[in-house]
């Protein structure tokens, strides 16, 4: 069955209202984040129009049928009060029959947890890792936030210094919340088929099993007036939603997330549970408003304090001994002697006198300014080099002007502010994009590599052409190359935009890509630094040309594998040559008509540079612009450091297994090799056992990136994270990070795609999602019924983010483009948790029953108030809906066939009464004076601030009428699509493998075994 037909299937039991939310709920954004809103339109009155009418759920509608109320269903009669056609009930012939066998499942946590012991506060750096008061280990509760029952009794930060941004919260941080559980009702079961809550055909009522909207709604509503402390509470907020952090020592989980923060002791231990034991590392993520700014300390020539056995930096889990003359490691417990700089006596409780005035010692993500022997070349501010394809595709899609206007607006702004700064004087400064130091050089290439001069002393740019490609070098010496944007704003701004013109007239269809990368590699080698590259079509001219790999008769078989890596020596050497250079890359790729481009090949130059691909593939001139301007000015201007070298250490009985992520690994020794590290790249790192921990100390991880800053600096950023040990697993699986977990799972699955066949990764998949949940009901879920599901409390949507994976463009089974595939396994490769969690399980907003207040400021505490999302089945969607569906990286704008008019106007302008009169390559909202239009302007531009690298435009997917159509069929990851089961069939089966497990009777399948993925997450990889 195809997709779109497994789309309007009438294969679910639809109801009128989402009974998660009998009342409608409202939820501030965080305050961390406050893009700038539309204020309410004067003189719009939304409740009470002549449009609205009662929706079935209770709360007002306004949108409801409006004209389409007479809508006559395929076969039934009109429909009245009702936003659903008459479905038939589904019950799949597999697995269908499998739901009798399930018994009672019971989806809670279990009741026999074991209490945590009082230990080792000693070895803690004057932090209490215990749990916050209040909470009782020995059993799994429902979490409530009930808000008017905090008070200043007990608060954290009474005492201590805080930011002046961090008083805007009037509830203390600390208050009694308890991490380890996710907010759902207590104990949420499965019914028995002939239990309440079951249809007549005996399905499983899908309102019973776990919700991941629910679960982040609960969540962010709560961290809305809480801060998360990283010491007093140990188990992080879910990846996805937006919060504060206090930095107590130990990091924040936006730069670290451990997998498990209890480990046990031994590896036997860690088996059981069949969990990944790793961290999952962004070590340049944004500060947020209310955070506190990351520390730069200058320790001069002699450096910041090292441990001298394991050159561990000095951080706050170091402890002081002899008065304040000994240093004892904190990893490898060495005792160093303190030099007379550093030298500070402690007090009777062996705390350091000047510990408060010591950042390193109370802050667990710092950076030090280093001296000169961690150089490897002179410190400059970051070199920009654009290269930009002028080949005929370029030019005649406007992919060529489209690029040109982008780089602009990221250098000075868009149109207007462009215009303004010209009028001003010349002399005012003008906010930088880039810091001061950092310079830019401009190269287009077709068959030949075109050089600029853009020294401030012209009027106009230069060009100088190297028409040999074959050796090609740099006619220009690196003075008139790279310049000042700023000196130079004439002379580029006038280059800039002549370019689309100049080329228009010349007609090169294939461009020589890697000569020009060869090039680019030789003017940046003196210095490093980061190239932009566009492209427009496949590079099949001179050296490196690149021909047509994709074929159909290639897709699901063995050797399909070969199309997701690069075999071009030529390529690969290039990118190895990049990295030694301390230069990398970014490509904007557009697929005009979703044409071949071998993102295999061309991508991994970007991939093991650490840079980034941006990949259109299906690029349309008036709907794609605006978002393409935006990726090349978040490119630009998001931090960015380059000549990057990354170290992880760890306590002893632990040690490295495995790194996972873009980058360059070094053969000898443990570090990894950056070309450039920007604030959306995250690492991987997986951790087994060489001995065994003691459980009276804590296991301690230290990341020191050492890189050079877009302004010259030559600097190592530390992030310290600390996890408790236990003697057993039990209390470890109270403190497990759901999102790390499915990270490092993604990750490495990721990384098999170039070695093992697809089906083999997805049945090992399938296997690793049994096995921890196996693991989890044979050794730790205590006295329930044989035939219950019983589910971690801190992975309860596990099984749902699997499926989600499973479902993703990388492993989903069926035909789909190599591009698409490659790109998106690289992308698993680098995301962060945010990215990642929106990207198995997006977002999805109704916006035809959005209250009143929903999109502005809250008059009590500003925040601004966002709606519920809904769960990502077609079962949700109400006839005559409007809805917002983001994965992080694509934002839709769904609208049902019989959509009011009233909406659409509301929405998109006067007139605008019909789908069919609006424009398909629209990108944004017309800012209109209506309260509809401005509360999603609003929510638009708040999901914009916090969902990573993609611009957010907005693409129509119109019911019936647009292609996008589909892509919001394959984003209701619940749905059975994608050649894979719906979320209710997925645990059936999960269950029905678990109970073979119980009863030793599993045979796994193909592929689970010692095949393809033996060592996904496995806890003993080879030691490198």
């Amino acid at each position: 069955m195809s997709e779109h037909e497994l789309y309007h299937a009438a294969g679910y039991q639809a109801s009128n209202d989402d009974p998660q939310f009998p009342q409608t709920r409202t939820q501030p954004a965080a305050p961390q984040f406050r893009p700038q809103v539309a204020s309410t339109p004067t003189g719009y009155q939304q409740t009470g129009s002549s449009y609205s009418q009662q929706a079935p759920g209770g709360h007002q509608s306004h949108y409801g049928n409006g004209p389409q109320s007479s809508y006559q269903a395929p076969g039934g009669a009109g429909q009245e009060q009702s936003y659903f056609p008459p479905q038939a009930q589904y019950v799949d012939g597999q697995m269908g029959g499998l739901v009798s066998q399930m018994g009672n499942m019971g989806v809670g946590g279990d009741t026999n947890a074991v209490s945590r012991p009082n230990k080792k506060k000693s070895r803690h750096a004057h932090h209490n890792l215990d749990q916050p008061a209040g909470f009782s280990p020995g059993q799994v509760q429902s979490t409530q936030y009930d808000s008017s029952q905090q008070t200043n009794a007990g608060h954290p930060y009474v005492g201590h210094q805080i930011t002046p941004a961090m008083s805007q919260f009037p509830a203390q941080g600390g208050a009694q919340f308890s991490p380890a559980i996710q907010p759902s009702s207590p104990n949420p079961t499965i019914p028995t088929p002939s239990g309440p809550g079951v249809s007549a055909q005996g399905r499983v009522d899908p309102e019973q099993i776990p919700s991941i909207p629910r679960s982040r709604d609960a969540a962010a509503e709560y961290y809305l007036d809480h801060i998360y402390p990283t010491m007093e509470q140990h188990l992080p907020p879910p990846g996805a939603i937006p919060y504060v952090a206090h930095d107590q020592g130990n990091s924040s989980p936006k730069y670290a997330r451990l997998t498990l923060n209890n480990i046990p002791a031994t590896s036997e231990a860690l088996s059981a549970t069949a969990l990944p034991l790793g961290l999952v590392l962004q070590p340049l993520a944004p500060v947020q408003e209310g955070e506190q700014a990351i520390p730069v300390l200058d320790f001069g020539e002699s450096g910041p304090p090292r441990c001298r056995r394991c050159r561990a930096y000095i951080n706050p889990f170091m402890t002081f001994r002899s008065g304040g003359n000994k240093l004892v490691c904190n990893m490898c417990t060495f005792p160093n002697d303190v030099t007379p700089e550093y030298f500070a006596p402690t007090d009777n409780s062996g705390v350091r006198v000047d510990r408060a005035q010591r950042p390193e010692l109370t802050t667990g993500t710092v950076e030090y300014l280093v001296p000169k022997e961690y150089w490897a070349k002179e410190p400059v501010g970051l070199h920009w080099l654009f290269l930009i394809d002028v080949g005929q595709e370029a030019v005649t899609k406007g992919f060529l002007e489209s690029f040109c206007e982008g780089v602009l607006g990221a250098l000075y702004g868009n149109g207007i502010d462009r215009q303004n700064s010209e009028d001003t004087n010349e002399d005012s400064s003008e906010p930088r994009s880039i810091p001061p130091g950092s310079k830019v050089g401009f190269v287009t290439f077709d068959k030949a590599i075109h050089f600029y001069n853009c020294s401030d002393k012209l009027e106009k740019a230069q060009m100088l052409v190297m028409p040999d490609i074959e050796d090609p070098f740099v006619p220009l010496g690196s003075d008139g190359l790279f310049v000042d944007p700023y000196d130079s704003k004439s002379v580029i701004t006038s280059l800039l935009a002549q370019l689309p013109t100049l080329f228009a007239e010349i007609k090169n269809p294939e461009p020589a890509l890697l000569p020009t990368l060869d090039a680019a590699l030789s003017a940046l080698t003196p210095t490093g630094g980061k190239i932009i590259c566009s492209l427009a079509t496949l590079p099949t001219w001179g050296p490196g040309r690149l021909f047509m790999r994709d074929e159909n008769k290639l897709h699901g078989i063995e050797t399909e594998k070969k199309l997701f890596q690069t075999e071009h020596p030529g390529w690969k050497k290039t990118a190895v040559k990049m990295v030694e250079s301390g230069v990398g890359i970014d490509f904007f790729i557009a697929a005009a008509g979703g044409g071949y481009m071998d993102i295999a090949t061309i991508g991994h130059v970007a991939a093991v540079t650490g840079g980034e691909t941006y990949f259109y593939p299906n690029y349309s001139t008036p709907r794609d612009v605006w978002k393409l301007s935006q990726e090349i000015k978040h490119t630009v201007t998001r931090e960015t450091g380059y000549q990057a070298l990354m170290k992880v250490r760890c306590s002893n009985g632990l040690q490295v297994s495995s790194y996972h992520g873009n980058f360059q690994q070094h053969n000898f020794g443990a570090d990894l090799e950056f070309g450039v590290i920007d604030a959306d790249k995250a690492v991987g790192v997986m951790f087994s056992y060489d001995g065994k921990l003691e459980s009276k100390l804590d296991a301690h991880f230290q990341c020191a990136l050492l890189y050079t800053t877009a302004g010259g600096q030559r600097r190592v950023r530390c992030t310290n994270t600390v996890a408790s040990v236990s003697e057993g697993a039990m209390e470890g699986m109270r403190f497990i990070d759901q999102d790390a977990v499915v990270n490092m799972i993604a990750r490495e699955a990721a990384t098999r795609m170039t070695e093992r066949p697809l089906k083999e990764i997805r049945s090992a998949l399938t296997e690793k999602t049994v096995d921890i949940l196996a693991g989890y009901r044979k050794g730790f879920s205590g006295s329930h019924p044989p035939g219950q599901l019983v589910l971690p409390e801190n992975l309860k949507e596990f099984a749902m983010y699997i499926l989600g994976l499973l479902k993703s463009r990388a492993f989903k089974a069926g035909h789909e483009p190599s591009d698409r595939r490659t790109h998106t396994m690289r992308l698993l490769k680098s995301m962060g948790t945010l990215e990642l969690s929106l990207l198995l399980y997006p977002r999805i907003i109704p916006l035809h029953s959005l209250p009143p207040e929903t999109g502005f400021p809250s008059s009590t505490t500003g925040h601004l108030i966002l709606p519920p999302s809904i769960r990502a089945s077609f079962s949700r969607i109400e006839e005559g809906g409007a809805y917002l569906v983001d994965d992080g990286q694509i934002c839709l704008l769904w609208l049902h066939a019989h959509v009011s008019p009233n909406l659409l106007e509301d929405l998109f302008g006067p007139g605008q009464t019909s789908l069919q009169a609006l424009d398909p390559t629209l990108s944004s909202l017309p800012v209109l004076e209506t309260h509809l239009n401005a509360q999603v302007r609003n929510l638009l531009a708040y999901w914009g601030s916090v969902r990573g690298s993609k611009a957010m435009s907005v693409q129509l997917a119109r019911q019936g009428l647009d292609g996008a159509e589909y892509e919001f069929a394959r984003m209701l990851v619940e749905d059975r699509n994608n050649e894979a089961q719906s979320y209710v069939d997925w645990l059936v089966h999960v269950h029905r493998c678990i109970q073979l497990e119980l009863a030793g009777q599993r045979k796994r399948e193909d592929g689970g075994g010692d095949g393809a993925m033996t060592g996904i997450t496995s806890l003993r990889p080879p030691y490198w």
